[in-house]
């Protein structure tokens, strides 16, 4: 037969301590020392920092004298032909490439094939080599691009007929000046 306990006394400590089983004191011894090895080695951490910091205070009243920075040489004088050349490189990367780029999209018909685009940045201005079927599209090519915001000036610098090409096209070049805001 089963054994059946049966207890009708009032719930106390030590009836808890009584009925508590094997493995829950072995729990809780082995929680106990869990929490007795962290704090041994939070104290050896906390004793290993004040030893560092008592290292430190020595390190930094023994290096009170003052500390002496040495300047660095003066950089060589840049010479008149490097100066030029540094300038030029400046003065190209400063392009507006995208505006200029756009300006000359949104004027340029499907009929005007561009050739070439050379921005001159100490004149601010651009010479465009273009083709066009007519001359009416040429003409009309250089009034939208005199409408564009960007240029102050458009003018046709020279133009001619490729006799060689069988739809004899005519080939002309543009001087676009750009304003330096």
């Amino acid at each position: 037969m089963k054994r059946v306990r049966i207890d009708f006394a009032p719930p106390s400590l030590a009836r808890t301590l009584h009925r508590t089983g094997a493995l829950a004191w072995s729990l809780a011894l082995l929680a106990l020392l869990l929490c007795a090895g962290a704090g041994f080695i939070g104290w050896q951490t906390m004793a290993r920092q004040r030893a560092l910091d008592n290292q430190l205070a020595l390190v930094r009243a023994q290096s009170a004298t003052p500390v002496v920075v040495l300047a660095a040489a003066p950089p060589p004088p840049v010479g008149a032909p490097q100066a030029a050349a540094i300038n030029a490189a400046v003065m190209q990367l400063n392009l507006p490439w995208r505006a200029l780029r756009d300006a000359v999209a949104d004027a340029t018909p499907k009929g005007v094939a561009l050739l070439a685009l050379e921005p001159d940045p100490r004149r601010f201005s651009m010479k465009i080599t273009a083709e066009a079927k007519t001359s009416d599209e040429m003409i009309g090519y250089i009034e939208r691009l005199k409408q564009q915001e960007l240029f102050t000036a458009v003018a046709l610098q020279r133009h001619e007929i490729n006799e060689l090409d069988p739809n004899k096209p005519i080939r002309f070049q543009i001087d676009a000046q750009w304003s330096a805001r």
